[in-house]
């Protein structure tokens, strides 16, 4: 497996995780605080996420089929970015799990 598909659903993890914590932020101020323009916040931001959690469903969906995980760990991560914080949480796991192996997987560099 190469690191750029690691790198990759890493950068989606944390892209995801951010949006969907400013989402349940504009959501309070919206719903709870009744703040002026939180309504205006709250549909960009669940627009960008929703378009950008497609995106991350991609990259962890790529990452499992190349990891080889099974079904149950599969949908353990693409869920993770529906729930607030938690893509923080399984992309470090994840992470740590699956550095090993890619810098197993990698060429070693050639000795001039």
């Amino acid at each position: 497996m190469k690191k750029s598909v690691l790198t990759r659903y890493r950068v989606m993890a944390y892209v995801t995780g951010v949006l969907l914590v400013l989402l349940v932020l504009g959501m309070i101020g919206k719903y709870v605080l009744d703040l002026n323009g939180a309504a205006d916040f709250t549909r960009v931001v669940s627009i960008a996420h929703g378009w950008l959690y497609v995106v991350y469903l991609v990259f962890a969906f790529d990452l499992g089929s190349k990891a080889k995980w099974p079904v149950a760990k599969q949908l353990w991560v693409l869920l993770a970015g529906t729930i607030p914080t938690a893509a923080f949480f399984v992309e470090r796991r994840i992470s740590h799990e699956l550095e090993a192996r890619v810098a197993q997987d990698s060429p070693a560099p050639a000795k001039a």
